[in-house]
């Protein structure tokens, strides 16, 4: 990987927007910045007027502006753009919103649009991938402003019937019923994923950085060099296959920083790789898993300063 510039962790404007992210990042030679914003044609324009030597760069799916100053000036010109945009997007999502109601008990409107759900981790999920959806302890809801109710649209059924599937007496009737094996192998991938480990081809050791398995994005922390018995978990790891020996590793979860540093593969992953048990992730793996670690990083800031 020498000779290529990795993006930094991002220091400026992290926040998520429309189809894509708002992000300014250095690079990490330091003679530039990295920047990402949705596709806008008249804001590309002004973008492309204020920075005339800024160059697209497809592989990144970012603009390079040159200069040991690019960062600052960037994140300065992007927060002026989001003052007007984001009034903008508000109005418009305030337009589309009474125009096309969605009518649920666990949407209602204040200042912005409230979603108010039992627990379920399939609505966390859909909601951490809704742009400016953020939690609030006090109201203990989800707070989703206009500008992204097209975004909280299109993921509204799924939404809807996750937090239906919530109800308590939806769980306890299901708890009263006999389990199907599809269920039952669901719980044993819960109990399984919890231990925290996983297993790996002997062949070939996974390096100290991010890869993508079964299972998402790892970063392997040892292993005690314990044999898998593929006949008893090869139900819960299909990729297990009769020719390999495997291994359980312990892992952890990688961090936004560990994600964003990831350089992406140039191409999906081969059968061998997946048989193996781990890959080098591509672009498009790599994408929601930093939505999810920022969304983390973030909740669990919001916790702590609750705390102190």
């Amino acid at each position: 990987m020498t000779g290529k510039e990795i993006p930094a962790p991002q220091t400026a404007l992290p926040v998520e927007a429309g189809s894509g992210e708002i992000a300014v990042s250095a690079t990490e030679a330091g003679r530039g910045a990295l920047v990402s914003f949705p596709f806008d044609a008249a804001t590309v324009e002004r973008f492309k007027v204020a920075f005339p030597r800024a160059r697209w760069r497809g592989g990144e799916m970012a603009w390079f502006v040159p200069g040991k100053t690019a960062q600052k000036r960037v994140a300065r010109w992007l927060e002026r753009e989001l003052v007007a945009l984001t009034d903008f997007e508000d109005e418009r999502g305030r337009d589309a919103f009474s125009f096309e109601q969605i009518d649920s008990p666990y949407l209602s409107v204040a200042d912005g649009l409230v979603v108010r759900t039992p627990y379920s981790q399939t609505v966390i999920d859909e909601l951490r991938a809704v742009p400016f959806a953020r939690w609030d302890r006090e109201r203990r809801a989800w707070l989703v402003p206009f500008r992204s109710y097209e975004a909280l649209r299109a993921r509204w059924p799924r939404i809807e019937t996750a937090a239906a599937r919530a109800e308590p007496a939806e769980r306890a009737g299901r708890r009263s019923q006999p389990q199907s094996e599809e269920q039952a192998r669901t719980l044993d991938q819960a109990r399984e994923r919890r231990r925290r480990r996983y297993p790996i081809s002997m062949s070939e050791v996974p390096p100290e950085w991010p890869v993508m398995t079964a299972i998402g994005p790892i970063v392997v922390t040892g292993s005690h060099g314990e044999l898998v018995d593929r006949a008893e978990f090869v139900g819960l790891y299909p990729h297990l296959a009769e020719e390999e020996t495997y291994v359980w590793v312990s892992w952890r979860s990688p961090t936004l920083e560990e994600l964003v540093r990831s350089w992406p593969a140039r191409r999906p992953a081969t059968s061998e790789e997946r048989q193996r048990g781990w890959w080098q992730p591509t672009l498009e793996e790599l994408r929601p898993a930093r939505r999810k670690a920022r969304s983390i990083e973030r909740a669990t800031a919001t916790r702590r300063s609750a705390r102190g």
